[in-house]
């Protein structure tokens, strides 16, 4: 119709190199912004927490009993996940970064699932020896449902687990 504008979708079909992209976000972070819902007050809340990847490619993270954040997971296993640093320099936000939305699915204590993932967390993550075998601590699956990631300005793109290698998700 005359003097209506065109809206363009800007999220673009997901290409080889924003796989590849996306795939290296997700191995190389060791940490990253998780999204929950308080159950207490049903507002968001967000906090940093320490990653590693299980063997197919899924974030693991290491949470105690006492942070707010396990408390709503147990809640609603509903999640996001932001992971990418901005740069040493430059606007950050033309830096590259991911969100996924996951379930979390925290894993039985004692199992073969569990000790395989605690080897394989304090692989990547070493200083969590500490501390992962506290009897609050529990190790958390962020099962992967879809992600969306920005490459920077006008770099969109909407991913499956599929497209991060991760072959399916919660």
């Amino acid at each position: 119709m005359p003097g209506e504008s065109r809206r363009t979708d800007p999220i673009r079909p997901a290409d080889e190199e924003a796989r590849t992209l996306a795939r290296k976000l997700l191995e190389h972070a060791r940490h990253g912004a998780l999204g929950v819902i308080d159950p207490q007050s049903a507002a968001p809340f967000v906090t940093r927490i320490a990653v590693a990847r299980d063997a197919d490619g899924t974030p693991l993270t290491l949470i105690s009993a006492l942070a707010q954040h396990t408390a709503a997971l147990r809640s609603d296993p509903r999640a996001s996940l932001l992971l990418g640093e901005p740069g040493p320099r430059g606007d950050p936000l033309t830096h590259p970064r991911i969100t996924l939305a996951a379930t979390a699915r925290f894993l039985p204590r004692p199992s073969a699932e569990h000790d395989a993932a605690r080897a394989r967390y304090l692989a990547q993550q070493p200083k969590a020896k500490l501390y992962i075998d506290f009897a609050d601590f529990s190790l958390v699956r962020l099962e992967v449902c879809s992600a969306f990631l920005n490459a920077g300005f006008g770099k969109a793109y909407a991913l499956t687990p599929a497209d991060l290698g991760l072959g399916g998700g919660g």
